[in-house]
């Protein structure tokens, strides 16, 4: 069996049949040109394709190590591309269901791995050089979104990791916060200002531009393309075609609640006596140094799930537990699509429809800011607005089809995560794979062996 299996054309047929399966996955059948190359480096061997190596010839131990490197890092590139990705957790917003440091197994193959959009990148690395800091990829390539075929699709309450949709233009000295809201933020900075000097003039629109142009001068910009956009991970909680409606910090999926889980947070007001609680019990508790946001008199603001929430309200020194829930009518200019005459807010959303591939909408001044960055940036139109009238690509539409699906995806951490509600519809070409299971979590809290969290390993992603 073992000289059968060492045969050069026992060898060649296994590896062709291989290359074949994955090029009819891929669909581009150009690619089987390259089973001439899988001829040579078996059959005929014309051709030195390890080049660094010697022919027939002992070869010294670091030419030996760097074949090895060589190979791993292209077999580790592949995995990575099209079957699963590590991916680790950096902020709270998905708390308690996924935890600071927590290192993700993430299944491409769950909803079908993307081919790149720029295949020529720095090995292992999202969009930043390890030390240079600068960009880790070349445009000298650009391919168009490709989906391969998946196991499955997006299902309501999947997590999904995805590329941040608004992570396309990025300010380098604030990559924390959305371009977009940094121009948002600095309009609102100026027209505050105006308001206090008696010089306002111009439109909201008016103070946008002056507010891009006040960045582009004092910071460094610069653009990312879909696949080298940041890695976030949240829930879905809305398909292609839903209408989501959230009412006092209660999701809605076409009429009906999303059933609240046990893992999920939202900030309370927690009232003592005017002593403090002692930090063991929050320790107990799981309870983290980072899930405190401020204690204000005798007042503690944090996020807590509702069994929590419930634990602490039975402290001798704690006189109220109260969540933290917006009112009904209150704007919030962070909040999507940031229009005063909607007043929503991150506890009372919506309605707002989830476009799906496909359907056609009806658009005018009244919703265009719904699905004006989908029709402008995530399916590349030209979009003017003059006036009353809107112009996708020179021609006057009151109609628009959407070429894509999307998604809503929310923090189970609510009150801490910048999510859906925050920058709006995620596009399916974002969609990077499903979490399966954590396969290390590091408590940066802790010190020596008590950083590992032990009880998280293998523990899977619901």
């Amino acid at each position: 069996m073992l000289e059968f299996l060492t045969n050069k054309y026992v060898r060649f047929a296994i590896a062709a049949i291989v290359y074949i399966l994955v090029v009819i996955w891929i669909g581009n059948f150009w690619f089987l040109a390259g089973l001439l190359i899988i001829y040579d480096i078996y059959i005929s061997r014309k051709v030195n394709w390890t080049f660094w190596k010697k022919r027939g010839k002992k070869n010294s131990a670091f030419i030996e190590w760097l074949d090895a490197l060589i190979f791993a890092v292209i077999a580790v590139t592949l995995i990575n591309i099209f079957l699963f990705q590590n991916y680790r957790i950096p902020t709270g917003s998905m708390e308690k269901s996924l935890l600071i440091g927590d290192h993700l197994f993430v299944s491409k193959v769950a909803y079908g791995p993307r081919m790149p959009n720029t295949p020529i990148a720095f090995p292992f690395t999202q969009n930043t050089m390890p030390l240079t800091r600068g960009k880790s990829w070349l445009d000298i390539v650009h391919w168009p979104y490709k989906r391969l075929a998946g196991l499955g699709k997006v299902k309501i309450g999947d997590p999904v990791v995805f590329n941040f949709p608004a992570g396309d233009t990025v300010v380098i000295e604030e990559q924390a916060t959305s371009y977009y809201e940094i121009v948002r933020r600095t309009a609102r900075e100026l027209f505050s200002r105006d308001i206090y000097a008696g010089t306002t003039s111009g439109t909201w629109e008016n103070y946008i531009d002056k507010a891009r142009r006040e960045i582009k001068g004092r910071f460094n910009i610069i653009y990312r393309p879909v696949d080298r956009r940041d890695n976030y991970v949240k829930r879905c909680l809305g398909l292609p075609g839903d209408t989501i409606f959230i009412e006092d910090g209660n999701v809605f999926i076409n009429g009906k609640m999303f059933p609240e889980l046990k893992t999920q947070q939202i900030t309370y007001a927690v009232q003592t006596n005017g002593t403090t609680i002692n930090p063991k019990a929050f320790e107990r508790l799981g309870i983290s140094r980072s899930d405190f946001q401020y204690f204000v008199g005798s007042v503690y603001y944090l996020p807590l799930t509702k069994e929590n929430a419930e634990k602490i309200r039975k402290f001798s020194n704690v006189k109220s537990v109260q969540p933290v829930i917006a009112h009904k009518g209150e704007f919030a200019p962070h909040i999507f699509p940031y229009k005063s005459n909607l007043r929503w807010n991150e506890d009372n959303f919506g309605p707002l429809w989830i476009p799906k591939k496909g359907s056609t909408v009806n658009i005018d001044t009244s919703n265009i800011m719904l699905y004006e960055r989908i029709i402008d940036v995530y399916e590349d139109n030209d979009l003017k607005i003059e006036g009353d009238d809107i112009f996708i690509n020179g021609q006057k539409a009151t109609t628009y089809t959407f070429k894509m699906d999307y998604y809503w995806m929310m923090g189970d951490n609510r009150h801490n995560s910048a999510d859906s509600r925050y920058w709006g519809f995620v596009p399916e070409d974002h969609i990077v794979g499903k979490p399966k299971f954590i396969w290390l979590s590091i408590d940066k809290e802790s010190k020596g062996f008590k950083k590992i969290r032990w009880n998280r390993f293998f523990i899977r992603v619901r």
